[in-house]
């Protein structure tokens, strides 16, 4: 096996976690900001009426992020993209601090370990390991959009359809 850096492993793995759950702060705080009264003022307004949301679905949302939310920040540390997003709604309801920091942390942790020792194990695999991490990385993103394409059809067939419907009965 061929070593490309003299980097202790431990030490890429810590500040890397440290860098990500900095950045996972940043959203969090983000979401503080927002609130979940910033949020229905906003969906009271213009924009609300334009995209037919109403205060009932901020509250539905808010409620199944508490419900789930614990396993939402520690699981969604292992998708791309939502590995960052997910900080946001942590924020928006007031997730304790303490909860969000420890699986923040946990799940962070745990994924920059594989990645970094899938990267000391490959050697010179390494670049074929790596487009195996981002077909993944393709993959989830895929799947996430889909999921949103799907919930944003539900949405608009409810909505707007819905609607429709009834103002032409």
């Amino acid at each position: 096996m061929t070593t490309f850096s003299s980097m202790n492993i431990w030490l890429v793995i810590l500040v890397a976690t440290i860098g990500s759950v900095i950045g996972a702060l940043v959203l969090y705080a983000i979401g503080r900001f927002l609130s979940t009264e910033r949020l229905e003022k906003l969906v009271q307004g213009k924009f609300g009426k334009v995209m037919h949301l109403k205060s009932e679905d901020i509250q539905k949302a808010e409620k199944w992020f508490e419900e789930h939310g614990n396993k939402a920040v520690f699981f969604c540390r292992f998708v791309p993209i939502v590995r960052s997003l997910i900080s946001i709604p942590a924020g928006i309801t007031k997730m304790k601090l303490s909860s969000f920091l420890i699986l923040t942390i946990s799940g962070t942790f745990i994924w920059n370990v594989v990645l970094v020792y899938l990267g000391r194990f490959a050697g010179n695999a390494w670049e074929t390991i790596a487009s195996y991490v981002d077909i993944y990385s393709i993959i989830a993103a895929v799947f996430f959009i889909l999921i949103a394409l799907i919930l944003g059809a539900v949405f608009i067939k409810k909505r707007f359809i819905a609607n429709n419907s009834e103002e032409i009965n």
